[in-house]
């Protein structure tokens, strides 16, 4: 089947994909979550017979696919495909922030900023912080990324934050654990009244949530947050990437600290 089987939504994504963007882009300038885009993108993949974003663009320009599969058979090769370009994909951010981090001489503020770029990118999340940690004045936003102004204007006017036993972050002080909300909205700390769980939502209309404990050692120096703005939790994959990405945060701080030290 040529693109004129497409529909028009099918056929724009499919240009967009196929001419670079990712999914995070595709979906910022046609208003719809990175996931949906992920849906077209396999129907696309199956209804054009691809099965790799060069042959889409081939397939695009006026080309035939090499080989035409149908039924369920096209609907696994559709998968496997953006399941290795997605695989693909991280492992080419991790080694772009490993490339900062080694040349960055404890620039933190650039290294931390790719980092959180590539975490929303790749864990299909719209916003996210990195907040530093200390047993004495607890968290403190250091470093966001696509966060609404209102919720960013309520961290910095806070400083410092002692969050409650109840919140993600009192959680990951107590456990040193992954904390995954499914609805921030559904939690009894929401109904009860808390101020960070209240600016979560009101400020930042988070609803589904996850935050990664920084750890140095044994030692908790921060926590990293992603945030979504619908009711779609975030999966095994999604957490596991932004596991990865804490551990490299945790390695470009201490690496400032060092350098910083020896300064």
């Amino acid at each position: 089947m040529r693109e004129d089987g497409l529909s028009p939504r099918e056929r724009q994504i499919a240009q967009a994909y196929a001419n670079g963007d990712n999914y995070h882009r595709i979906a910022e300038r046609l208003c719809i979550a990175p996931s949906t885009v992920r849906t077209h993108l396999a129907t696309i993949y199956r209804k054009l017979g691809v099965s790799s974003k060069l042959e889409l663009h081939k397939v695009l320009e006026g080309g035939r696919p090499a080989y035409i599969a149908e039924g369920e058979q096209a609907a696994l090769i559709s998968e496997l495909a953006l399941s290795l370009e997605e695989a693909i994909s991280r492992e080419r951010a991790l080694g772009e922030v490993l490339k900062i981090i080694s040349g960055s001489n404890g620039e933190l503020e650039k290294v931390i900023a790719a980092v959180l770029g590539y975490a929303l990118e790749l864990c299909d999340a719209e916003f996210g912080l990195l907040l530093e940690y200390t047993a004495t004045d607890g968290f403190r936003s250091t470093f966001t990324k696509g966060i609404p102004q209102a919720f960013k204007e309520w961290f910095s006017n806070q400083g410092t934050i002692q969050a409650g036993s109840q919140t993600a972050l009192g959680r990951i002080v107590a456990n040193r654990d992954i904390v995954n909300i499914a609805d921030v909205c559904a939690e009894e700390i929401y109904r009860r009244g808390d101020p960070l769980r209240d600016a979560t939502v009101d400020l930042g209309g988070a609803r589904s949530f996850a935050a990664i404990p920084m750890l140095a050692g044994e030692r908790l120096i921060g926590a990293f947050t992603i945030y979504r703005q619908q009711v779609r939790p975030f999966d095994k994959k999604s957490l596991e990437i932004a596991r990865i990405f804490a551990v490299q945060s945790v390695i470009a701080i201490e690496n400032a600290r060092l350098i910083s030290e020896k300064g």
